[in-house]
């Protein structure tokens, strides 16, 4: 098995994404590498969390004859990158459906209360039709998580999964608690956040890294 599963929580086990997570942790690994980790990462998550993405029959014409095979239904993935750090998960979620339609949601978090708040949202149409994939590397206060979902479901979206590569504790069981008909996807559980709201190990600033700003 290569995650620990309970309730609506999948937390990740396999080897590939721990090794991946380790290297993202390291303050020397540059933008480029941190970038694509980040995007390995986030297919070997999606791969697990699209499990379920539901299939329609379609004629297909192989060599030998034609005949009915199963593909992914049109029209039932939107992928929702929190922005800025959510866009780096994208393309790893993509590779696994290019049909995927993407919307953005931007939140910016303030630094005295550590509360996010909206500044954007656009969401494919028709969401309430869609399995909704939200991504963001960091889970730590779980405020724009929650947020973020918050402002999906008043759109019309319905079945959501959020995905992240680290998280912790108190930002998880926030989003649990407030949203429990979400799936939760995490690369690995961190331990604690520290007075800054900073996730500890952890891997600093998710957006700062994958861009190269600070």
């Amino acid at each position: 098995m290569d995650f620990y599963h309970e309730d609506n929580i999948t937390i990740f086990t396999h080897p590939l994404i721990q090794h991946k997570i380790s290297m993202l942790r390291d303050k020397n690994t540059g933008t480029n590498e941190f970038r694509k980790l980040v995007e390995e990462i986030a297919m070997l998550e999606g791969f697990e969390a699209l499990s379920d993405l539901p299939l329609e029959d379609v004629e297909v014409e192989t060599p030998i004859e034609t005949c009915m095979t199963p593909m992914v239904a049109r029209r039932k993935l939107a992928i929702v990158p929190i922005l800025r750090a959510g866009l780096g998960m994208v393309s790893g979620v993509l590779a696994l459906v290019p049909t995927a339609k993407v919307g953005h949601i931007g939140l910016y978090r303030d630094e005295e209360t550590h509360e996010p708040h909206e500044y954007y949202c656009k969401l494919p149409n028709p969401i309430e039709e869609r399995t909704i994939v939200v991504t963001d590397p960091m889970l730590a206060t779980g405020g724009s998580a929650v947020d973020a979902i918050t402002m999906i479901k008043n759109h019309g979206g319905r079945k959501i999964k959020f995905m992240c590569i680290i998280a912790a504790p108190e930002g998880l069981e926030r989003l649990r608690t407030e949203h429990p008909d979400v799936q939760i996807y995490v690369g690995h559980l961190d331990r604690q956040l520290n007075e800054d709201a900073y996730i500890c190990p952890g891997l600093g600033d998710a957006g700062d890294r994958i861009f190269g700003t600070k």
